[in-house]
């Protein structure tokens, strides 16, 4: 079992709300209200973890040890809602999201493919740790540049505790979880090249909710995530470059190939098809 150790490791690198957030640091003359209105919208985007979490549960009752892991991502990921949320009731309260605005963003997710759901929830915690790391960097307020790094470095350890997983189910469904894996990660890093980088949060995962099946589309301001992107963050190509060189730079190490490129994990992608889906599909997972 993977959850032990994971357990203990996110334990010894875990932060306070009350100890590690500068508080008392808070400049009122570096925020912005386009700033303050950011993490408005990044806190309903974290509370999506409860129906995410709610989705890895139903999908993985045939697997007590990622289910048991998902108490400690659950448990994170609302830390991360929670403290953007402390933020804005102690220094922008008539931005604080309502009951209303956070219960829109949990919804039902259909089914998908457990391995290919697993690889893009690994590729969206590499992208969201370098969001975040902008994020911090955007800023200008003190208080908020700390809890952006802090968030930033959370999603990095889950990118690696989910990379833990990945290779587990290697070592027990081999060429299925290769070719779901190498799959996904063609997906998630040739993303950029169509404007629109993809992560969980922008997927559409309901069809019978469509077109308002996606978290972002459930946001009081549903085009936020690209304005965010594009015109604040500034997440420009040579950001993505660093994303998706740090994707298939985790794709090598786990597959024991070397992608230099997205084309080379293509060819290796389909060098692979045909390999028994029977494995693949015996843990249903969603995106």
């Amino acid at each position: 079992m993977l959850y032990p150790e994971l357990f203990r490791s996110l334990e010894r690198a875990r932060w306070s709300l009350e100890d590690d957030v500068p508080w008392s640091s808070f400049d009122p003359t570096a925020l912005s209200d386009e700033q303050a209105l950011t993490v408005k919208m990044n806190a309903i985007t974290e509370w999506s973890a409860l129906p995410a979490t709610e989705m890895f549960l139903r999908d993985n009752r045939h697997d007590s040890d990622f289910s048991a892991f998902m108490s400690i991502w659950f448990y994170e990921e609302q830390k991360h809602a929670l403290v953007l949320m402390e933020y804005l009731r102690r220094f922008r309260p008539d931005l604080v999201p309502t009951e209303d605005e956070l219960h829109a963003v949990r919804f039902e997710f259909d089914p998908a493919p457990a391995l290919e759901t697993l690889a893009l929830h690994f590729c969206g915690e590499i992208r969201l740790t370098q969001w975040y790391r902008r994020a911090a960097e955007w800023h200008t307020e003190p208080v908020l540049k700390q809890v952006y790094g802090l968030i930033s470095q959370d999603e990095g350890r889950h990118g690696g505790a989910y990379l833990r997983y990945m290779r587990q189910a290697i070592e027990r469904h081999g060429d299925a979880a290769r070719a779901a894996f190498a799959k996904l990660g063609v997906l998630m890093a040739s993303s950029g090249r169509s404007g629109k980088p993809l992560h969980p949060t922008n997927l559409h995962v309901n069809q019978r909710l469509f077109p308002r099946d996606t978290v972002q589309s459930r946001l009081p301001d549903p085009g936020w995530l690209d304005r965010w992107l594009d015109g604040q963050i500034r997440f420009d190509e040579g950001c993505e470059r660093r994303v998706v060189r740090t994707m298939l730079r985790s794709l090598s190490a786990l597959l024991g190939e070397s992608f230099e490129t997205v084309r080379d994990l293509n060819r290796y992608r389909k060098s692979l098809a045909g390999a028994a889906a029977p494995a693949a599909s015996a843990a249903p997972m969603h995106a």
